[in-house]
């Protein structure tokens, strides 16, 4: 009887694998990360199949939770658990666990409430099939109001602490004091202060790449994303000392931004300029140099621009996009004339700034090249990529990576962008200002915006 048994059973396990009836393989998680940033929470998952997922949420304490459908509990999922950092935002506390026989179940404690968003990529590049899931605001951060709040916060800021006076030495000057018979009065010199404007240029840097897409990788081990991230953080420092300038970035820590945010995010702060910053690849390593990049309305200046910005505009693949999300912004169609003058300005600027650049490295190519990289499609925000060096060149990747040298990339930007502004003042347009330090208004300590 068992025999026969058996004998039906195989006979039906046979029949349902030659009728394409096998049981489904169990999704092999090949990595897990965790991108935490004020913008959004990013969680990727990557598998060599395709991911298939339940996402809900649970109030009460505040919960979401992610079912995997056909995959495994395994170590490298189990990883999860210890990648929450206590600076994140929005999630608190992490749980991977087999909840049911073959879906695995990611409950993630919440801070606050959130707005999730999750979606599939397919492979590209060196990444498997992978799972996003996003974690933003239910309110989106402002970029223009935290700008504000920056301004004001500065002003508030109590005056730095007086330097003491050095020590005397055998050829200091004679100090007098009152037993020398004179009458010795306190004299405060004030500190030196910023010079007052009333029109704040508003300069958006752009570190390209970030978070799931490293951008460029030198032999050396270093990723452009890293590299374009202190570039652009010294470059901020620089530009908030200037009088009459100030500085927003797009990104401040390891996480991807979409090509199309970040021009959004230029938009809605009022921006006068944007600059990208990057550092070149080839394929060849003795490639050398820098260069700067404007839009070009219709084709690329060079093979080399047309292959670059192929390659730049492709890292939304890599980075991951909800393309479920539309676009306002580029999506629209560009007006030709605004696109024309900002292009126009845009080669104005970073001619300037590839001048300067030539002068602490060999240039690329001896002109601003144009070329069409989606980060500088804003019809009405002049914009320009940096390409610092190349990544890819032994040599240029250990400069980069050398302080003194990014130090002197961002003041060679910086020069640039200045002598763009001594010729081309920024333009009448809603943008951040701030009234006279001896107004009597008490709400003119703080910046405001102003109609012009």
């Amino acid at each position: 009887m068992e025999a026969v048994r058996f004998g039906v059973v195989a006979a039906f396990l046979t029949g349902a694998l030659l009728a394409g009836f096998a049981p489904q393989a169990w999704g092999q998680i090949l990595s897990t990360r965790m991108w935490p940033a004020k913008d959004y929470t990013r969680v990727t998952i990557e598998s060599r199949n395709e991911i298939r997922y339940t996402l809900f949420t649970v109030i009460n304490p505040d919960r979401l939770v992610v079912d995997l459908e056909g995959v495994e509990m395994s170590a490298v999922l189990a990883e999860l658990n210890n990648k929450v950092t206590p600076d994140d935002p929005y999630v608190a506390r992490l749980r991977v666990a087999l909840n049911r026989p073959r879906v695995t179940r990611i409950v993630l404690d919440l801070k606050a409430p959130v707005n999730a968003q999750a979606f599939t990529l397919k492979p590209v590049a060196d990444y498997g099939h992978r799972l996003v899931l996003d974690l933003y605001p239910l309110v989106a951060p402002d970029p223009l109001l935290a700008l504000l709040q920056e301004e004001a916060a500065k002003r508030s800021a109590p005056p730095p602490a007086p330097t003491p006076a050095p020590p005397a030495t055998p050829n200091a000057p004679i100090q007098l004091t009152p037993a020398d018979g004179l009458v010795m009065r306190s004299v405060p010199i004030p500190p030196p202060q910023r010079e007052n404007v009333a029109r704040l240029a508003t300069i958006v840097i752009d570190p390209g790449h970030g978070g799931e897409d490293p951008g460029a990788r030198g032999r050396g081990g270093s990723n452009e994303k890293d590299v374009t991230l202190i570039i652009a953080r010294r470059l901020k420092a620089m530009i908030d000392q200037e009088p009459g300038l100030r500085a927003v970035m797009t990104r401040d820590s390891d996480y991807y931004l979409a090509l199309s945010a970040r021009v959004e995010k230029a938009r809605r702060v009022k921006a006068d300029l944007l600059v990208s910053i990057h550092a070149d690849a080839f394929v060849k390593p003795h490639a050398r140099g820098s260069s700067v990049f404007a839009l070009s309305e219709r084709r690329a200046t060079s093979e080399a621009a047309r292959w670059l910005a192929k390659r730049e505009n492709e890292a939304d693949l890599i980075g991951g996009v909800n393309l479920d999300v539309k676009d306002r912004y580029l999506a629209q169609t560009l007006l030709d004339l605004s696109q024309t003058a900002t292009i126009s300005d845009s080669l104005k600027l970073g001619r300037h700034v590839l001048s300067e650049l030539g002068a602490i490295n060999t240039l690329h190519k001896p002109q601003v090249e144009q070329a069409s990289f989606a980060v500088l499609k804003s019809p009405d925000v002049p914009s320009i990529l940096v390409e610092t060096a190349f990544i890819s060149n032994p040599d240029e990747e250990r400069r980069l990576n050398d302080d003194a040298y990014q130090d002197k990339l961002a003041r060679a930007i910086l020069n640039g962008i200045k002598r763009y502004f001594a010729r081309n003042p920024p333009r009448a347009k809603s943008t951040l200002a701030r009234a006279p330090a001896d107004s009597a208004d008490p709400a003119a300590a703080t910046p405001r915006l102003v109609r012009n």
